[in-house]
């Protein structure tokens, strides 16, 4: 894309990487005041021609000339290009660094964000030098949690969350989707992301070779979501529930089934009512529960399969999911508007 006065520069570093490709579908549809300057991962090649919506653009090198002038750089890749990227920028950074990566998240200037989440902030955006975008599991549950208390005073609640493979990137698609063709060739099935058998399966951890364990992806999201539910605003003080997390064989989307116990026995349809706000759509009784697969390329959250536990007269089950790189995504670039 040209830069013009009207268009704002914002480097995107491995362009091409899934989380990359959301955030370029989502600035051609819906921010065309920004320049995307897109920009290779290591090992990727520069200098391809690609698109962002309709107009052309080539991927640059990764290196201190493509980042020069940027307003803001986006961390979308692995670990060797964000610390590269990190390095080039300087201490402090040059330009604003939006990280999906999780990679700076131990610096002492970085600070975590959720804009979904956010209802005040309590620091000027353009004084935070390095922006890490809160995990799309924590952001999910944290927008169902806080919306719940704060019309309904949540007791406790129990949540499983069932992680795609997209959340490891284009390796975790690929190699769930060649282990599905290798099982069913009988042949041996690749396991360099999971370690693993997670075609037609479901793991509690993964093997002990895998690059990034389950239980530490778990810790992630526990304490991403513990600082979101701590945030000001509606729904503070909703307490923190107990989480576990589930790798599941699907390739994108994830999942959650909650469990919640509400000081008081709430009406479902008071329930449904409260839940319904622009980030949250809700499904009751009489339409179909939402699935991951429905939910590809859509905002926010889908609630659904709202069901009294039986059991317990203050407890209610509810099922919900999100594209996990779409609200990752979406979340980048509401911080990249606060800085631009």
């Amino acid at each position: 894309m040209s830069n013009t006065p009207e268009t704002l520069p914002v480097a995107l570093v491995a362009s091409e990487s899934l989380l990359a490709r959301e955030v370029r579908d989502l600035v051609a549809t819906s921010a065309s005041d920004l320049t995307l300057v897109l920009i290779a991962d290591e090992g990727e090649t520069s200098g391809a021609l690609t698109r962002v919506g309709d107009e052309p653009a080539v991927v640059g090198l990764l290196n201190a000339a493509s980042l020069s002038g940027a307003r803001a750089v986006i961390l979308a890749g692995g670990a060797v290009s964000s610390a590269k990227t990190l390095r080039l920028l300087g201490d402090p950074p040059e330009s604003a660094v939006v990280d999906l990566t999780f990679a700076a998240e131990e610096r002492p200037d970085a600070r975590l964000r959720a804009p979904s989440v956010e209802s005040v902030l309590d620091q000027d955006p353009a004084d935070i030098a390095v922006h890490i975008i809160a995990h799309p599991a924590a952001i999910a549950i944290a927008l169902f949690l806080r919306r719940l208390h704060a019309n309904d005073a949540v007791r406790s609640s129990v949540i499983q969350i069932f992680a795609p493979a997209s959340e490891h990137g284009a390796s975790g698609v690929e190699e769930l989707q060649q282990q599905t063709v290798s099982m069913l060739s009988f042949k041996n099935m690749p396991r360099a992301v999971f370690d693993s058998q997670l075609t037609f399966n479901l793991l509690a951890s993964y093997g002990s070779e895998a690059p990034v364990s389950l239980e530490e992806s778990e810790l992630r999201i526990e304490r991403h979501l513990a600082s979101l539910l701590a945030l000001p605003g509606d729904g503070e003080g909703a307490p923190m529930p107990s989480i576990r997390l589930i790798q599941a064989p699907v390739f994108h989307g994830y999942s959650f089934s909650a469990w919640v116990e509400f000081e008081g026995a709430p009406a479902l349809d008071a329930l449904e009512s409260s839940l319904s706000v622009d980030a949250i759509e809700v499904r009751g009784g009489e339409v179909e529960p939402p699935s991951n697969v429905g939910q590809a390329g859509q905002s926010g959250i889908s609630v659904g399969a709202i069901t009294p536990d039986r059991n317990h007269p203050d407890a209610v089950w509810f099922w919900f999911v999100t594209d996990n790189l779409r609200l990752a995504a979406e979340n980048a670039l509401a911080v990249v508007r606060q800085l631009v």
